[in-house]
């Protein structure tokens, strides 16, 4: 197998590889070119983060700065609006859903490494080599999740649609569809209702509206 096969099939890879070296040297150098841009320059951050994307739907916005790892693993949807230091270490698949917000500091993780030290320093390959080696576990998020700030979601987990991160979150395990989950590690703390419509809060809702669907 190659390397990025190795990741795909969830066992141990070579992250030093040339071949994966090559792809995470132009995805930072491509955060470099988005990080020095003006955040009226929307054609141009567009243009950076399709190169840097595996694929991104319509009306993303990335505030920046952003740190993408490999970036052709990850797939976003349409309508996404990531705040101030967006990262995503991307080893294994991120998948995205449309209409989904992200706080500032959010991080996204898929790779994991050996708990014994001696281990993390090196292990020998197929081929007798000793190298450092780790293995990656996807991220698939669903649609119309927020998250607030300083929010990490670890590897292997899934977030299912319409959910709710508190701040400050370490996501740990997987969080079904329709919950608030906060803590760390992230727990569900009770499904979302309509008893959380801002329409219940008239104190804020001022004189806005709830849109009918």
């Amino acid at each position: 197998m190659t390397e990025e096969e190795k990741i795909d099939a969830g066992v141990l890879f070579w992250p030093d590889a040339p071949e994966l070296a090559a792809i995470k040297r132009r995805t930072h150098e491509l955060n470099v070119d988005y990080n020095m841009t003006h955040e009226g320059e929307t054609e141009k951050r567009q243009a950076i983060l399709r190169q840097i994307l595996g694929r991104m739907g319509e009306g993303v916005f990335i505030q920046g700065p952003i740190t993408f790892h490999y970036g052709k693993h990850t797939s976003i949807g349409k309508n996404v609006f990531a705040n101030f230091n967006f990262t995503v270490q991307d080893d294994a698949k991120v998948t995205i859903g449309d209409e989904c917000c992200f706080g500032p500091n959010v991080t996204i993780v898929t790779p994991l490494h050996p708990m014994v030290a001696s281990e993390r320093r090196a292990m020998a390959t197929a081929g007798g080599e000793a190298h450092r080696l780790c293995w990656a576990k996807p991220v698939h998020i669903g649609s119309d999740c927020w998250f607030g700030a300083n929010v990490t979601v670890c590897p292997g987990v899934t977030i299912g649609d319409g959910c709710v991160i508190g701040a400050g979150s370490v996501v740990t395990r997987d969080i079904p569809a329709g919950s608030f989950a906060a803590g760390v590690p992230a727990r569900v703390i009770r499904p979302i209702t309509e008893a959380d419509s801002m329409r219940h809060k008239p104190d804020v809702l001022a004189d806005n509206s709830i849109l009918e669907e």
